[in-house]
């Protein structure tokens, strides 16, 4: 805090605001059109985020990489794909000489794309008709690492897969089930899907604990 203005709270307002502006966007009241990015990632985390969203916080970079660059001269716009009753849409952040290109921040170098990445510029290359793409990971020190991927009809039939999944839950409005991954501690609805994030009583062994400790010395 200096003076009477918390800088802080000014700062992260900032960002929440950027994050808001660069975010994938589509209508999330109508469900004839599913994005790429809904379908690639947790469906329960996707189908809460239509029916009954909770705002996410956006002040980590990884929410602002791909938004950026898709503000460049070769930044991609959005592109559909049909699927009769259904349009999948997707966004790449960069098309270069026919290639698909998809930026994502991380902790350290990844010795794989997860899997969802995959699905994702797979999604793209299809929406974009295009063969080749590349996922490219930047580090927070300013590391990067690439993944040249080639278009893949096994993972897009999944991909429409998980598009016509969510589609029916959201107009039955079922709750898809559980996808357990290492997102779930930091995503928004963990609430919805475990149980309270509040710690329970710690076992405190030097204190009430002490008579059975010092019968394990003896």
């Amino acid at each position: 805090m200096m003076g009477d203005r918390d800088y802080r709270s000014v700062i992260k307002n900032a960002i929440e605001s950027v994050g808001r502006e660069l975010e994938y966007r589509y209508k999330k009241d109508d469900v004839s059109k599913i994005h790429a990015s809904e379908v690639t990632g947790c469906l329960r985390r996707s189908y809460y985020d239509r029916i009954d969203e909770i705002e996410r916080d956006r002040t980590s970079f990884s929410d602002l990489i791909g938004g950026m660059f898709r503000q460049l001269e070769y930044g991609a716009q959005p592109k559909e794909f049909s699927l009769e009753d259904i349009s999948l849409e997707a966004q790449a952040d960069l098309i270069v000489d026919d290639l698909v290109m998809v930026f994502r921040s991380t902790g350290e170098k990844p010795e794989n794309p997860p899997a969802k990445d995959l699905l994702y510029i797979n999604a793209c290359m299809y929406a974009y008709d295009k063969v080749d793409g590349v996922i490219i990971y930047i580090t927070g020190s300013g590391e990067e690492i690439s993944f040249s991927v080639t278009k893949n009809k096994k993972m897009f039939e999944e991909t429409i897969r998980r598009v016509r999944v969510l589609n029916d839950l959201l107009k039955e409005k079922k709750t898809p089930i559980l996808e357990t991954s290492i997102e779930c501690s930091g995503c928004q609805y963990y609430e919805r899907c475990y149980t309270n994030k509040k710690a329970g009583k710690t076992i405190n062994f030097f204190g009430a604990g002490k008579d059975f400790l010092d019968s394990m010395k003896t």
